[in-house]
């Protein structure tokens, strides 16, 4: 317990105090009652530890299934509305933040042991986020914002969007899950290189543009 409230006081930006920490984080209060309940579920005390489940969600606003396998510190940060499914796996030192699911897809096949997500040592999932399935999300990596992810995310990688796709490995990308800003600038970058080579073709085509900001953009280039 002292290792998991050093490790919420180093990591959250508004340096706790200890007794903010035990008295007032919901994110520590339902990792400690997760601990009991899985020492319940172990006993094959399956209702009582669903009872103290329900009963956690009820007083923090977090939902987690006595079955799920959680490391060491887990940092759940602000904490409600985060659901973490029966046969999800998290491992030592992650960072969650509100609103997220590590949920299962909800598939009539998906019946296998093994139907919600791993997420390694390090990794960090941004407020919203929703992971779905049994899919890995790898070592120190960094899934942004009210991102979807049903495919796996490599080790050190910045996954963002519905669905979740691969931008980059910047060590530099931080709070809520989202990626740096020499990421989102190379991101964009891109597409803006994209949106002019479209442009271009259909000026070719004498084709009309459609996109009224793009038109916008040009003429304020003549000028």
């Amino acid at each position: 317990m002292n290792d998991l409230i050093k490790s919420i006081q180093k990591r959250d930006p508004a340096s706790p105090t200890y007794c903010e920490v035990v008295l007032g984080y919901n994110g520590f209060h339902a990792v400690m009652l997760h601990y009991f309940n899985q020492w319940l579920w172990g006993l094959k005390l399956k209702a009582l530890a669903r009872m103290v489940s329900n009963f956690t969600r009820i007083l923090t606003g977090i939902e987690i299934h006595p079955q799920a396998k959680i490391g060491q510190r887990l940092f759940i940060d602000h904490g409600t509305g985060v659901v973490i499914g029966q046969t999800a796996i998290i491992g030592d030192d992650v960072t969650i933040y509100h609103g997220v699911t590590l949920g299962g897809v909800g598939r009539r096949d998906d019946t296998g042991p093994k139907r919600h997500p791993t997420i390694e040592k390090g990794a960090m999932i941004g407020a919203g986020a929703q992971v779905l399935g049994n899919v890995i999300v790898g070592e120190g990596a960094k899934v942004g914002s009210n991102s979807v992810v049903t495919s796996d995310i490599p080790a050190g990688a910045t996954a963002l969007g519905i669905p979740a796709r691969i931008i980059g490995g910047d060590d530099r990308a931080r709070g809520y899950g989202m990626p740096s800003r020499l990421e989102m600038d190379q991101l964009v970058t891109t597409l803006d290189c994209v949106i002019q080579e479209v442009h271009s073709i259909r000026e070719e085509l004498n084709m009309p543009s459609e996109d009224c900001a793009l038109t916008e953009v040009k003429e304020e280039k003549k000028g």
